[in-house]
C-alpha cells in the first residue's frame, strides 16, 4: 500500500506540468479578474472563483473560459438591463468605466464600484461558471 502511494505521489507527479499549469491558470485568473476587483467592477468572490477555475483546467483553456464568461455575462447584463428599464444606463456606465480614465486618471470612479449602495449589481457567478462549462466543449 505504501509503495503505491509513493509510486502516484512520485517525482513526476509533484513537479510535471499538471502543478505548473495549474499554479498558472491560478495565477492568470487571479491577475486579470483581480484587475477588474481594482477598478472596483468585481467583488473578490468572483476573483477566487475565477482563480480556482484557473487552477483547475489550466491558464490555456482559462482564456477561452473568460471569452465565454465575457459573451455570457455580456448577455445576461443585456438582458437584465433591458427588462429593468436601465439599458441606457448600463452602456453609459460600462463606457465610463472603460474608457473613462482620461478624465479621472488612475483614481476608480466611486459612483461605478460595488460600494455604491445606489449601484445596480449583477452577481457575476453564474457567467464565470457558464463560461467555464461552455469551455469545455468549445475544444
Amino acid at each position: 500500500m505504501i509503495a503505491g502511494i509513493a509510486v502516484s505521489l512520485g517525482p513526476a507527479s509533484w513537479h510535471g506540468i499538471g502543478i505548473a499549469q495549474s499554479l498558472e491558470g491560478l495565477g492568470l485568473g487571479a491577475l486579470l479578474f483581480g484587475i477588474l476587483a481594482f477598478m472596483g467592477g468585481m467583488g473578490m468572490g468572483d476573483v477566487k472563483l475565477c482563480a480556482a477555475i484557473g487552477a483547475w483546467v489550466g491558464p490555456k483553456q482559462l482564456i477561452m473560459a473568460l471569452v465565454m464568461t465575457g459573451v455570457v455575462g455580456g448577455i445576461m447584463a443585456i438582458c437584465w438591463a433591458a427588462a429593468g428599464g436601465f439599458l441606457g444606463e448600463l452602456f453609459t456606465g460600462s463606457s465610463n468605466l472603460l474608457f473613462g480614465w482620461g478624465k479621472r486618471g488612475m483614481h476608480v470612479d466611486p459612483e461605478l464600484t460595488l460600494s455604491n449602495p445606489k449601484a445596480r449589481k449583477m452577481p457575476y457567478a453564474p457567467a464565470i461558471a457558464i463560461g467555464a462549462l461552455m469551455s469545455f466543449f468549445a475544444r
